[in-house]
């Protein structure tokens, strides 16, 4: 079983970087509605798209839900 997005997202949290996947780590981490127990793309794109608290490039989402997939 994959382990969902939210958890390993939060490995690539990095506060010192600037890496898109660092990014939408630290904003998940503040958003306390952010789905952590899922590892569905569309769940997670319906969310960001229509009702994260915050805006991020959904073409960026989609290139770290390949790395996501990846490993």
């Amino acid at each position: 079983m994959r382990k969902s997005f939210y958890t390993w997202l939060m490995a690539q949290r990095n506060a010192k970087s600037h890496e898109p996947a660092a990014l939408l780590a630290e904003l998940a981490f503040e958003d306390t509605a952010f789905p952590k127990h899922t590892d569905d793309f569309e769940k997670v794109s319906r969310y960001l798209e229509d009702e994260a608290s915050f805006s991020f490039n959904l073409s960026e989402f989609d290139k770290i839900w390949e790395d996501y997939l990846a490993h």
